[in-house]
């Protein structure tokens, strides 16, 4: 209950100051005249002034509110290391019973999970845990923290309220460690370039007796390339070889420090998107037909792709008169093309070619050792491939998975995608593929074949084979058994995906890692995690999947399409994941590169101390060298300068209230001023009487 005195004037203001004014001028007249009575008249005018001003006593009925405290517990992943997690668990229970057996104190416990890659945001969690609170409510804050955190206000006027602010640190004082900091990382580099990591090696409270030394060891996508050993506090330049295109992952990894806090910041991550330079192919198209130009004009619209393209218009055995000089406009390159620089292409495509005496045979064995040490060849043919002309007929044999029996088989067909097919990523899902027959066109002409090797993953007429992948040594080898795909590109009966198809074929002979029929895979989409496993086996078993912490667990996947089975979770934390199955496994990085989180994870006073000096709390260990922990005692204060001392924190009582009622009693007004009004006035006549 609150007593306090108001005015409700009956006259505007500025017209009681007027009399005012004409009172204070007429009692100084009275005055100085020295008229008997004079303080008595002052009085009657200060009355009727008083009056008129409508003064009245007021009573106010509050409730008072009560203060609110926000108890912030520090959950990110630093607080992971050693008993900090136990200790902040306890420390919170414990400040949670002594905070709600004090009355007047509403108690909020807020969590942080620091799952961002801007580091721990304790002030940020705070700021969210009190936004619904009146300034003049909150009665402080305490976070239980390693003192690792990353948001911390300029000044204590950010917080935006006046009260303590204390930080209980876990942890010990003597904590030592060893880690790895980023200086300088490429982000893209050309497939097969050599990119500069710069980076140094940093001991934190390392003993006098450590070497001043460490060991360096760097992989990439999981696999040892390197090691070195350098200064720690030095900077030091990594080179690295970008191998593939997509993503290169390198870890480098520290040695351990002596009884140092944790291995997990010994590791610095760094991708580096490999660019390939474009794709070099050679294009040989022999025996003119209707589909000539649809290799052409598919390669060609790929920006990706250098072209090379010989059309063999006239055999040399032909002989008919024409002049040597208009023979051809260019001179077909045998010895630059299949000796000196065969292997600068990525793929070699013959498009029903002949052998006729154009390529000696020599170069058709170079042909075949190209593709044993890692090249890539595609034989799109058709009548030529059955006749005595064929390639088969060739050194090229060894290395073709499919023999022509030298029949042709000339009846209108569905191709249709056998077993593997369906789970080979590089036919699987085409579109119409699901229909029965295919929603595509028919073709008229396959060449029949026995198949030795590879994988069938298109049929035709009698189930023969028609589209047949192999692989030969460190190459690849691609057999289409039909030149009827042209009808696909000119929409004969509607077309069919020939662009999918031809696309996915070349870049399987190129390596694509997307199109590897056993690969497995994880990547980052959203908050989530992706687990994919290819395969062309028809089950799998469970994947291992280790988390940036080093917390390991298995992984069920369900099959998602025919040969592509996946799982998801959520990425809880940040920094490099692992999957792992048998002798495969994949990377992927979550968060930046360097995180905050684990830039730093000695646990100090310090970077919370400032601001905790300035609204008046502390910050202070909760643990002691021998690992004993002392959880303060807290105390309430109404108003102080200092909220914390010797074994315990204070928290302020709010002076915060709720209004619920006024009572208003006029002085001037009724009985009473009328009595006093009337008693000065007989005074005043009384003294003028005698």
């Amino acid at each position: 209950m609150i007593w306090s005195l108001s005015f409700d004037p009956l006259l505007p203001v500025w017209l009681l100051i007027a009399g005012g004014a004409a009172a204070v001028v007429m009692t100084g007249l009275l005055a100085f005249m020295g008229l008997r009575g004079w303080p008595l008249r002052a009085a009657i005018m200060s009355l009727l002034l008083l009056a008129l001003a409508n003064p009245a006593l007021e009573r106010e009925d509050r409730q008072p509110l009560s203060s609110v405290i926000a108890l912030v517990a520090d959950h990110s992943q630093s607080q992971g290391l050693e008993d900090r997690t136990r200790v902040t668990d306890e420390t919170v229970k414990a400040l949670s019973a002594e905070i709600s057996a004090l009355p007047g104190f509403e108690l909020r416990v807020l969590e942080n999970r620091g799952n961002s890659g801007t580091g721990t945001e304790l002030f940020q969690t705070l700021a969210n845990g009190l936004s619904d609170v009146p300034p003049d409510r909150v009665g402080g804050a305490i976070m239980v923290t390693d003192g690792e955190v990353h948001d911390i206000p300029a000044n204590a006027g950010a917080l935006g309220f006046n009260a303590p602010l204390h930080g209980l640190i876990t942890g010990r004082p003597n904590e030592r460690d060893r880690r790895l900091v980023l200086e300088k990382a490429p982000r893209f580099g050309l497939v097969g370039s050599e990119q500069v990591i710069t980076l140094k090696v940093e001991d934190q409270n390392a003993p006098a007796s450590a070497s001043g030394q460490a060991l360096l060891t760097i992989k990439r996508d999981g696999s040892v390339i390197s090691e070195t050993r350098v200064g720690t506090g030095e900077t030091v330049e990594i080179p690295v070889e970008v191998a593939h295109g997509g993503n290169n992952i390198f870890e480098i990894e520290a040695g351990l420090l002596d009884g140092e806090l944790t291995p997990v910041n010994n590791k610095a991550v760094v991708t580096i998107d490999g660019i390939r330079e474009n794709l070099r192919v050679l294009l040989v198209s022999g025996s003119p037909h209707a589909g000539e130009r649809t290799w052409r004009n598919l390669l060609k619209s790929d920006s990706s792709v250098d072209l090379v393209h010989f059309t063999i218009l006239r055999p040399p055995e032909k002989q008919d008169g024409t002049p040597i000089h208009e023979l051809s406009l260019i001179a077909f390159p045998t010895r630059e093309l299949f000796s000196l620089k065969i292997d600068e292409f990525d793929l070699i495509i013959f498009d029903r070619y002949e052998r006729r005496g154009v390529l000696p045979m020599l170069y058709f064995d170079n042909i075949a050792r190209y593709v044993r040490n890692g090249g890539a060849v595609l034989l799109a043919g058709g009548p030529d491939y059955a006749g005595s002309g064929s390639l088969y007929r060739t050194p090229l044999a060894p290395i073709l998975p499919a023999e022509p029996t030298g029949a042709i088989l000339e009846e209108p067909f569905h191709a249709h995608l056998a077993d593997m097919g369906k789970r080979h990523p590089v036919t699987r899902g085409l579109p119409g593929a699901s229909q029965e027959p295919p929603a595509w066109s028919r073709w008229f002409r396959l060449v029949d074949t026995n198949v030795a090797n590879g994988e069938v993953l298109m049929s035709g007429p009698q189930d023969k084979p028609l589209l047949v992948l192999n692989r030969e040594g460190e190459g690849r080898v691609a057999m289409l058994l039909s030149d009827h795909v042209w009808l696909w590109a000119r929409g004969f009966e509607g077309g069919g995906p020939h662009v999918q198809l031809l696309r996915r074929l070349g870049h399987w002979l190129m390596k694509e890692p997307d199109l590897e029929e056993e690969a497995l895979r994880l990547s980052l989409r959203g908050a989530d995690l992706v687990v994919e496993r290819q395969t062309l086996g028809d089950s799998i078993g469970p994947v291992e999947l280790t988390a940036p912490s080093g917390e390991r667990s298995e992984l069920t996947l369900s099959e998602d399409e025919p040969g592509l089975w996946r799982a998801s979770l959520p990425a809880s934390e940040t920094g490099l994941y692992t999957v792992t199955e048998g002798d495969r496994s994949a990377l992927v990085h979550v968060g930046p590169q360097n995180p905050k989180e684990y830039s730093n994870v000695l646990s100090t006073t310090g970077l919370l101390a400032p601001m905790a000096e300035a609204t008046g709390g502390v910050s202070r260990r909760l643990a002691d060298v021998g690992g004993n922990v002392t959880v303060p005692k807290v105390v309430a204060l109404k108003q102080a300068a200092q909220y914390s001392g010797n074994g315990w924190i204070g928290l302020k009582t709010s002076q915060a209230s709720i209004l619920k009622g006024v009572d208003r009693y006029p002085l001037f007004l009724g009985l009473l001023g009328l009595a006093l009004l009337l008693g000065v006035l007989t005074m005043t006549w009384y003294r003028e009487g005698r």
